[in-house]
């Protein structure tokens, strides 16, 4: 027969191993956007790279970029 100190504490290390098993999940998926929020930024490095410098500087018309259906 346990005593309620014992079921407490048998609760309480329950309740501790779901915690550190959602801290370990919590980990991974920090690990995981991390390496993604690394691999976009290199991504916009390299297509801010990638566009001519006088294509900023250039005036845009927007009868241009309108739709054909207009």
């Amino acid at each position: 027969m346990t005593t309620p100190i014992e079921e407490r504490l048998t609760h309480l290390e329950i309740k501790a191993s779901f915690a550190e098993d959602l801290l370990d999940k919590l980990d991974q998926i920090i690990i995981r956007q991390q390496d993604q929020i690394d691999r976009l930024t290199r991504e916009v490095q390299w297509l801010s790279q990638q566009t001519p410098p006088d294509a900023a500087a250039a005036p845009r018309n927007l009868r241009d970029e309108l739709p054909p259906h207009y």
